[in-house]
């Protein structure tokens, strides 16, 4: 029997599959953080420093595939490109099961990140060819909120699974849960780009799709604030098991400080989703990235000043993370929204800026790790700075207007 995709996919129904669709990239990052010790001694790797490459090779795989999937999607339509990356996403990560050597599972870990960039870019674009508007920014608030439990449940059961069994079993689970997530996509989701909106994939057509996209001044420089606020973040993921075991000593107790802020992460998500419609995305972004940025600079003076507690780094980091929370999502929609004709090359676009960006100044940011959080703390305030140009650049100069455009209405299904 042939199984078709439901065209009667209901608005929950269609958050749940996109959001966990992206939940397969964040659980490739989070739920490794308490194993990277243990795949260091495994693997012949001596310096802490070193490991977090097991997260930055996933992460640059991440981002050449985003450059890719984004003009196939446009050409071919979403649903046979995503089922093709999450196939590739489940190849590499049971193949690194079977690794003899570090640089074979780097390798793995690339390829791993290449499939998984299906999930983000195409994702984002079936978001954006089914909403506008505010409407676009709650869908996209909600499923971060309920991706956002990846990061809150992963490490836990990294750390609980490495109780029991090898570190390969956390690479067997990714596998068995993408399968899970892959089968669900297969039969319930439905194509959402009709046949008269394909682009060809023609070399005129996808340079001409490229500069759609890098030639809106608006678009671009939202692109380039999330890039620089997701640099912040990967520059704390990276040593984040450095931060909280080797300077605070929490041991076992890693995985509920790092699911606590997260918690608070997908807080945010859910109160941003409430708050769009009625204060709009720029003010909610604009507002957030000024806390960001001025909580960022206090961690760093107290770090430059005095050896930062525990009782007084988590506050901190909460209020940050939060922040990241509130902002990530509409400056997400906010580069969008002006690119409908060409949603999946502009997700391809920015997915690519962001991430190899990211992962570039986020993994120099991780290196810098010394055994203190000055490093982090810096980077943090940095990134902050540069995204509050990106916005100034992007609103000539103004912040806190309200959105041009109110739209949010929800786009008809093929």
């Amino acid at each position: 029997m042939k199984l078709l995709p439901s065209r009667d996919i209901s608005r929950a129904e269609f958050i749940g599959i996109v959001a966990a669709l992206m939940a397969l990239n964040s659980l490739a990052i989070d739920i490794m953080l308490p194993a990277l010790p243990f795949m260091g001694d495994a693997l012949g790797v001596s310096t802490e420093n070193e490991r977090q490459f097991i997260i930055s090779a996933y992460m640059m795989g991440y981002g050449v595939g985003e450059i890719f999937f984004g003009p196939v999607s446009d050409r071919f339509g979403r649903r046979g490109p995503l089922l093709a990356g999450i196939a590739i996403y489940i190849f590499a990560a049971i193949a690194v099961i079977f690794s003899p050597s570090f640089f074979m599972v780097l390798a793995l870990r690339f390829v791993q990140g290449l499939g998984a960039a299906s999930t983000r870019v195409i994702a984002t674009s079936i978001v954006r060819d089914r909403y506008v508007g505010r409407a676009m920014a709650e869908v996209m608030s909600m499923v971060f909120m309920l991706f956002m439990a990846i990061p809150i449940l992963a490490p836990g059961l990294g750390q609980m699974m490495l109780a029991f069994w090898p570190w390969q079993s956390i690479f067997l689970f990714m596998g068995g849960l993408a399968m899970v997530v892959g089968l669900w996509t297969l039969i319930r989701l439905p194509e959402t780009l009709s046949s008269d909106a394909r682009r060809s994939l023609g070399p005129s057509a996808v340079i001409e799709a490229f500069n759609i996209v890098v030639m809106n001044r608006e678009a671009i420089s939202y692109g380039l604030a999330g890039t620089f606020m997701f640099a912040s973040l990967f520059g704390f993921l990276t040593s984040a098991q450095q931060i909280y075991v080797g300077i605070y000593g929490l041991g076992p107790y890693f995985p509920v400080a790092f699911a606590s802020v997260a918690a608070l992460m997908g807080l945010a998500s859910f109160t941003n989703s409430k708050a769009v419609a009625r204060l709009g995305m720029r003010r909610l972004s604009h507002g957030a990235a000024l806390v960001f940025t001025g909580v960022s600079g206090l961690w760093l003076v107290l770090a430059e000043t005095i050896a930062v507690p525990f009782w007084l780094f988590l506050p901190l980091l909460a209020i940050i993370m939060s922040c990241f929370g509130w902002a990530a999502a509409n400056m997400n929609s906010l580069s969008m929204e002006p690119l409908g004709e060409v949603a999946g090359t502009a997700s391809s676009v920015f997915g690519f800026i962001q991430t190899v960006g990211g992962v570039l100044i986020g993994g120099y940011i991780g290196q810098q790790f010394d055994g203190t959080v000055i490093p982090v703390a810096a980077g943090y305030f940095a990134m902050g700075i540069l995204c509050l140009l990106c916005i100034l650049v992007a609103e000539n100069g103004r912040i806190f207007r309200m959105d041009v455009s109110s739209g949010g209405d929800a786009c008809e299904l093929p």
